[in-house]
């Protein structure tokens, strides 16, 4: 049985990790890597705060592989004085304490999820991995430095480090934005986007996610590689609000309020980056994930759209 460490193994991403890689015949023992162990799992490994780790704690022994998804994610209220410090902090000096320990301690392939956010916040086509890396915000910028780390260190150690930039991620508990359109759509809400149409916003369903993470543990040309995930169908705004609804049986309460207009309402209340997040378009290619790795996304939009949905209908 090949022992993988999953970093962040509570979170939305972190438990569909955890039990895809628990399920009979995987051949693979998951450890769940969280900030204080609370008999959640079955084997636990408490981290403590990952700005902290490596000043007290140490990774079990005879670890295979690491999938690393704790850190600092997008907050939507954000507080801090500085948010990149904060997010460099966590980020990045968190990120690369693991990533040591996990050399030293031998482990074959450290898998860090990065973000989509690293190649740009706004794509005029769709992003490669080939692109030059355009980071726009303190928690791009920190997954950007992270992998910059990550690849020094691999060079260093011999340790495969493997890197995937997801878009959006979406599924049954999605916090953040996406769980907020849900509501919306649930509620029957008018919402004033039927009339961004020309958009293009790529996503990932979380099944399609995992099941890309789960091949980059083992495939040997992932080894070093950094990949774009992505559901492989790029949906405008209206398109992606309609298809939510129909997956709730239900019709869309959308009035059309022309692009220009929204995004000068947005600016002017101070929600800018909001109104960029639903009018502009941000697509990703994936087909060097798919040729590479020989991988297909396995759910299409529409049924992780009913999966996503699937707590609240019932």
């Amino acid at each position: 049985m090949r022992r993988v460490l999953v970093t962040g193994a509570s979170g939305f991403v972190g438990r569909a990790v955890m039990a895809r890689l628990a399920e009979e015949g995987s051949g693979r023992a998951p450890v769940a890597g969280v900030r204080r162990a609370a008999g959640a799992f079955r084997e636990e490994c408490a981290l403590g705060p990952l700005e902290e780790f490596g000043t007290g704690g140490a990774l079990p022994e005879g670890l295979d592989a690491v999938v690393h998804l704790a850190g600092r994610a997008h907050v939507l209220d954000e507080s801090e004085a500085d948010p990149l410090e904060v997010f460099r902090r966590v980020n990045v000096e968190g990120t690369l304490n693991v990533a040591r320990q996990a050399a030293d301690s031998g482990v074959r392939r450290f898998l860090f999820v990065s973000s989509v956010g690293v190649n740009g916040n706004v794509s005029r086509r769709p992003f490669t991995e080939r692109d030059v890396p355009t980071p726009q915000e303190p928690y791009a910028v920190s997954k950007y430095e992270a992998e910059q780390g990550l690849r020094e260190l691999a060079a260093e150690t011999g340790m495969e480090v493997v890197v995937i930039r997801p878009p959006l991620v979406y599924g049954p508990g999605a916090p953040g934005n996406f769980g907020r359109l849900l509501r919306w759509v649930q509620r029957g809400v008018p919402v004033p986007l039927g009339a961004v149409t020309r958009n293009r916003r790529s996503l990932v369903a979380l099944d399609n996610l995992v099941d890309l993470l789960v091949t980059c543990l083992e495939h040997p040309a992932a080894a070093n590689r950094v990949f774009l995930a992505g559901d492989g169908e790029d949906l405008s705004t209206t398109d992606l609000l309609r298809r939510v609804a129909a997956a709730m049986g239900r019709r869309a309460r959308l009035v059309p309020v022309p692009p220009g207009l929204l995004r000068a309402g947005a600016r002017a209340v101070g929600r800018g980056e909001m109104a960029r997040r639903l009018l502009d378009s941000l697509q990703v290619d994936i087909s060097d994930t798919r040729e590479t790795l020989g991988w297909e996304p396995p759910v299409s939009v529409d049924e992780g759209l009913r999966r996503a949905v699937a707590p609240l209908v019932g």
